[in-house]
């Protein structure tokens, strides 16, 4: 059944577009995953896309970050693709280098200073919270403090847009909301447009300028959904009431579009 008010794509208004989906279709053999997708994101906004599993949300960062082609349709990035970050649901740190080290670790394949490399990442570390862990190798580290250090690596090399798949699917709700909470302190001491993966409806309220959720077989917009609570945004959010009709609208708009799948 069709989601009411149901559209294909979704454009915003902006002399500022940090990135873009034109038509965009993507086939695996006979398997069509997108298909007719379009998107526009206004630099510096938080957009987050939700949707049934098989619907290519992770294939939309994937397309962005050029880890794979279109079979169809354009994709546009503000400047250039080194100015992006991906951020996978692992922390994806080598286990043979400590955090301060992991975290050098772009800046290094950059061809920056020693010296340079280390303050930065160094910086970095103060700024997520783990300067006592500069010394520490990943097997010392608990899951949150693996995925601080994957989003200090991330913001290195000072990226315009950021692209995250699900980072904090996989720890536990406190710590998952604590990181929810910093990554926008992040946001506001080191400015970047974002695009976040998750299957979690509260996280993305809770996050987001715009929601966009999708249906998916193959993957189209089904909805776009407006988040105005304003920035910053602190754990009081997750009390109002204001924050869980929103939570449930989203979710009424998820299952809608699950229905479609189904």
């Amino acid at each position: 059944m069709p989601v009411a008010g149901s559209v294909r794509s979704i454009m915003v208004s902006s002399h500022h577009i940090a990135a873009a989906f034109r038509d965009v279709t993507k086939r695996f053999g006979e398997t069509a995953i997108l298909e007719d997708f379009s998107l526009e994101v206004a630099g510096g906004e938080f957009v987050s896309i939700i949707g049934p599993s098989g619907c290519g949300k992770t294939t939309l960062l994937r397309l962005l970050a050029g880890l794979t082609e279109p079979s169809g349709g354009e994709i546009t990035q503000e400047g250039q693709a080194g100015r992006s970050a991906y951020i996978f649901q692992d922390a994806t740190l080598l286990p043979w280098r400590t955090a301060l080290r992991n975290v050098e670790l772009p800046l290094q394949l950059a061809g920056v200073s020693r010296d340079e490399r280390r303050q930065r990442a160094e910086e970095l570390l103060k700024l997520v919270g783990l300067s006592d862990a500069t010394l520490k190798y990943p097997r010392q580290l608990s899951g949150g403090m693996k995925m601080r250090v994957s989003l200090a690596r991330g913001l290195a090399l000072q990226p315009s847009l950021m692209l995250l798949d699900e980072p904090f699917g996989a720890l536990d709700a406190m710590t998952r909301n604590r990181l929810n909470e910093e990554l926008l302190d992040l946001r506001e001491r080191q400015p970047f447009t974002a695009l976040f993966v998750t299957h979690s409806v509260s996280e993305a309220v809770f996050l987001s300028n715009r929601i966009v959720v999708m249906s998916g077989q193959p993957g189209r917009i089904a909805v776009v959904e407006t988040i105005d609570f304003p920035y910053p945004r602190k754990s009081a959010l997750r009390e109002q009431p204001e924050y869980y009709e929103k939570v449930a609208k989203v979710t009424g708009l998820l299952h809608q579009a699950e229905e479609v799948v189904a």
